[in-house]
């Protein structure tokens, strides 16, 4: 059996999730904005729970794609407040359909939002080498300053452990424990 960080294990889920998505470099904009969104409801929750409504997720927000979700209106949202099967929380629900614009800006500000966000590392991941899970920080300086800079273009819920549990997840870093069978193969 193969080694794996110490939080991909909690279930068939977080497992898969492990195994084949999380820390993979990412630079499809569907995508991107799929965790963006995603990370959004995250904030002040546990990674399990929106993991557990993602399909969900995928449904009440028209498979994740900006250009639809930076249209919703005031009905929508309020549809979406009233879905039990996601997040209901009005001021996320909001945000999304605000990110959701500031997404599309992006893109055509820079021609993507991968050009824009992996900017910031120079479109390669940063490799961490960590060997226990108590050395992983919650946000980092770069953060920070990614957090900072979404702020200035009027994304919400983009606070700095948000940006970086999107760096993770979409393997601008790599933070896979050194032990971890996926360290390697995300680099």
């Amino acid at each position: 059996m193969s080694k794996r960080c110490d939080w991909g294990k909690a279930n068939e889920l977080m497992i898969k999730y492990h195994n084949t998505e999380w820390g993979v470099p990412l630079h499809d904009d569907h995508k991107l904005f799929e965790f963006f969104v995603l990370e959004g409801f995250q904030a002040g929750l546990s990674w399990q729970i929106v993991l557990n409504k993602r399909e969900n997720f995928r449904k009440a927000f028209d498979n994740f794609n900006p250009d639809i979700v930076a249209k919703y209106d005031e009905n929508k949202i309020a549809e979406l407040i009233q879905d039990k099967l996601i997040i209901r929380n009005k001021m996320k629900n909001v945000a999304c359909v605000n990110n959701a614009q500031r997404f599309l800006e992006i893109q055509k500000e820079f021609g993507s939002f991968d050009k824009y966000i992996w900017g910031f590392v120079d479109y390669k991941p940063i490799v961490n080498a960590f060997t226990s899970m108590a050395e992983m920080p919650a946000k980092t300086q770069l953060s920070d300053e990614i957090s900072i800079d979404l702020k200035k273009r009027g994304f919400k819920f983009v606070g700095s452990t948000v940006i970086y549990a999107h760096m993770q997840a979409t393997g601008m870093v790599n933070d896979h424990l050194v032990d971890c069978f996926r360290f390697r193969e995300c680099q």
